[in-house]
């Protein structure tokens, strides 16, 4: 077992070895077509782009743009080569994850030895596999350009590594841990792109199968996806914009009713929050609920991943000189958050180009800061 994983481990970085070589050789030399040229902008001084945002993004791109020195020209093939790098470590993680379930099927049983020929069919899959994805024509193109696309193939590839290796562990305290670091990673990826929560469902169903080997239906079946799509609504409904908007809601409440000053709604809404979380943490560890207590460890570790969007406000608050809806408030960020500047295209039901107004429906109010409270603008 040892040698196996030797040899997995040295064939997976040489693997990573190759694709970084590959993406280095063609990598963008300036900004190219799109969304790069303002990622780059945006990483080298740290500004503030098109909503939502990718806060973490720009955060590495940045470390990649300290290393240009004093020369502007190279900041562009830095930043490029960031995503050359993720790209790299995703083609590493697809290849670990290859050899983990290719060894599954090859190798009997998991406490039995691999034979030399079981290992070098397991490490060609891998090779193959991995190699298939790294010239692949769309993940080529994202590979060597400013773009959040690599990175939040990296989370991906990364979390869905991390589940099987979560499903190979016996001891469930160990394992946990890795559901822990799970959570922390997709809470990160928040600050890339939403794409790594389409990973949701299938770590949900590793876990249903992991824990109910020989006692699946599908009536269970269905039920983890229904969870699963659940899981992805609290994080892309209730987290994301949800948990700001209750803030902000907060806010408005006492600047504009009890005459408070600026950030006391905010203030008064976190140590309520805190104050639940610390509560359910204590409850659940006292009560022995093993597995509600990591469903709250994870939800505080996605909080912690995307506290990375905190960069938005405080970068807007400098006014630089890309700062696209100013989102210095707490009001204005939620509104960034939603993306309400690109306004709503149903796509079951809504207005036809044939149709006519036959009536009008009051919205939700919108604000903005005013001198000493907030000014309801619009519904």
């Amino acid at each position: 077992m040892i040698q196996f994983n030797r040899v997995n481990n040295i064939v997976g970085w040489l693997v990573f070895l190759v694709a970084t070589i590959v993406y280095g050789l063609t990598i963008e030399p300036t900004a190219s077509f799109w969304d790069a040229g303002e990622f780059i902008a945006c990483s080298y001084k740290l500004l503030v782009p098109h909503p939502p945002g990718a806060p973490f993004f720009l955060l590495i791109g940045r470390i990649f743009s300290l290393f240009a020195g004093d020369d502007v020209l190279k900041v562009a093939p830095l930043i490029n080569f960031l995503s050359g790098l993720m790209s790299s470590a995703t083609v590493l993680f697809l290849f670990w994850s290859i050899t983990i379930l290719a060894r599954k099927l090859i190798v009997k049983s998991a406490d039995s030895t691999a034979t030399k020929g079981q290992t070098l069919l397991i490490m060609g899959s891998g090779i193959i596999g991995a190699l298939a994805f790294t010239f692949s024509d769309s993940f080529w193109f994202s590979a060597v350009e400013a773009e959040v696309y690599a990175m939040s193939s990296f989370f991906t590839a990364f979390v869905f590594w991390a589940m099987l290796k979560w499903e190979s562990k016996t001891d469930r305290a160990t394992g946990d841990k890795w559901l822990i670091l799970i959570a922390y990673m997709m809470g990160l990826s928040i600050g890339v792109h939403l794409l790594n929560l389409l990973a949701v469902p299938a770590l949900a169903f590793i876990y249903y199968y992991r824990y109910n080997r020989g006692k699946t239906s599908a009536k269970g079946a269905i039920f983890t996806l229904v969870t699963s799509a659940i899981i992805i609504g609290i994080i892309l409904w209730g987290i994301i914009p949800g948990l700001p908007s209750l803030a902000g809601s907060f806010e408005v409440f006492f600047i504009n009713n009890i005459g408070l000053p600026f950030g006391t709604g905010i203030i008064i809404f976190l140590l309520l929050f805190l104050g639940a979380i610390i509560y359910a943490l204590i409850y659940t560890h006292r009560q022995g609920k093993q597995v509600l207590n990591t469903a709250v460890l994870c939800f505080v570790f996605i909080l912690i991943g995307y506290s990375s969007y905190l960069i938005i406000p405080i970068r807007s608050t400098y006014d630089p000189t890309i700062d696209e809806n100013d989102p210095e408030n707490i009001v204005s960020f939620v509104s960034y958050l939603k993306r309400e500047q690109y306004g709503d295209r149903p796509l079951l039901y809504g207005p036809q180009f044939t149709g006519e107004v036959i009536d009008q429906k009051e919205g939700e109010p919108r604000y903005i800061k005013g001198e000493d409270k907030y000014i309801e603008v619009d519904k």
